[in-house]
Parts: C-alpha cells; structure tokens; sequence
C-alpha cells in the first residue's frame, strides 16, 4: 500500500556548460511505490538519478526527504540516509569476484579490519537468489560475465543495501526477457516488504508499465507527464499518450520558433 512522501524533487535544473540537462523537474516518490522515470536517451533520466544519490548537485532546485530539505555533497551522504543506486554504467570492479562487487563499500570485518569472506559469499548468494539470478559462483571475477550477470551483481548489491530509496538507472538494459520479468517482480516484491520507494529508470515502455505503480515522462530534460498505471490500460495505451503529448509539444515549439 502506497504511504507516506519519501521523496520530492522540486524545481531541479541542470546545465552542462551551454547544454541543459533538466529543466524544472518536479517530482514524488512515495513509500510502498515504483515510480518509473520513462524517456529516450539523452532526455535527463541519468542526470537526475545522479543528483537524487549525491553524484552531482543541481544548479537550481531542491530534495526534500522525508520532510526536511537535504543537499548531498558525496554519494556517501545519500547512502547514509538509506538511498542506493544501480548505475546505467553498473559500477562494478571487475578484476573483483562477484561477492566482494556486491559487498563493495558495505565490506564485512572483523575487530581487527580482515575480511569475513565467508560471510560475505553467503550473503552475495541469498542477495543474488532473491533477485531469481543463478550465479555459477560468487568466486569468480566479474570480467568473466556475460552482460546481464554483471547487471545482476549491480542490481543484487543495491536491493541488499537500500534502506528506504532505491533507484535504477536501466537495470533491465542488459537482461533477456525472463530475468528482466523477474527482477521486475523482485522490485515489486521489495517495495511491499521494506515500505520502500523506487524510482525505476527506463527507455521501455513495456518494462516501465510492468513495474511502475506510476508514471513520469521525460523529454528534453522536462517532465511532460505523470499518469497513475490505474489511468492507462496497457503499454500500447501508454506510447499513444506520449506519441500525443510529443506530438503537441512539437507544434508547439514550431508556432514559438515561428514567432520570434
């Protein structure tokens, strides 16, 4: 069940020297939900999930979590308050094993600072398992995998370690179908069970209908449209929308174009 506002997004811009990035981006994210952030490439979708977990800092604009106004200076500040990242990049080491990839940052020790190995590969294994990814072994090093195994790793670390927000960058980019629809059903699983928000980033208006509770679209660095799922009857449904509302702020564009 959808509960209380965990995230707001409010009046986000975003400039790479003459290039704008985002601009004015509002947005809500609330516990028990996914939220999936739906756009082409280049449309901003990257840029904000890296301001919303402390890899950049907006130009204008604000978060606000869980009612106070928040400013990350590092990554480490948003992981502090329980947000996690899969990155489109996935951010894994891979002269790493698999199990060290998932525990990178979060490692196990002792009193005296060694390594608890074994702990670590057990827990890489269940991190894994609950996301339905078979692994032939935590042992081996990541440069080993194929593609959509080191999406694995990538999405397997962030659910372990997400307290409160979670948010994917394309996690389903390098997946076939069947480990795409799980991973789909984990994150809906996750939520429901920590009362968790998720901000789901795709281009894939099949996967975003699959998993998503609610619905932004991006364009151009602008949110066009939010639609609760209820709204749409299915993904087919959901690219004539967008097609529309394109459509319509194109002619837009041309008639102001044509004014000045």
């Amino acid at each position: 069940m959808v509960g209380e506002e965990l995230l707001r997004v409010v009046d986000v811009w975003k400039s790479y020297g003459t290039v704008v990035a985002l601009r004015g981006v509002n947005m809500v994210v609330r516990r028990g939900e996914v939220v999936a952030l739906l756009g082409d490439n280049g449309a901003g979708k990257s840029t904000l999930i890296k301001i919303i977990s402390g890899y950049l800092r907006p130009d204008r604009g604000q978060l606000i979590f869980e009612g106070k106004p928040v400013r990350f200076k590092s990554p480490l500040d948003a992981k502090a308050l329980g947000i996690e990242v899969v990155h489109q990049d996935l951010a894994v080491i891979l002269d790493l094993p698999v199990y060290r990839n998932i525990f990178l940052t979060h490692e196990v020790t002792n009193k005296l600072g060694f390594l608890k190995d074994d702990i670590m590969k057990e827990e890489a294994k269940k991190a894994l398992d609950a996301i339905g990814i078979t692994m032939p072994d935590v042992d081996v090093k990541v440069e080993s995998l194929s593609g959509g195994l080191r999406q694995a790793v990538a999405v397997a670390r962030a659910t372990y370690f997400a307290k409160k927000l979670l948010l994917m960058d394309e996690p389903t980019a390098n997946l076939n179908l069947v480990e795409a629809l799980e991973v789909i059903d984990y994150i809906r699983k996750f939520v429901k069970e920590r009362n968790a928000g998720v901000i789901f980033v795709t281009h894939n208006m099949i996967h975003a209908f699959a998993a998503a509770d609610r619905i932004y679209f991006i364009d151009k660095g602008r949110i066009l449209f939010e639609r609760r799922k209820d709204e749409l009857s299915s993904p087919d449904d959901l690219e004539m929308l967008i097609e529309k509302i394109v459509e319509e702020r194109e002619k837009e564009e041309r008639y102001e174009y044509q004014k000045a």
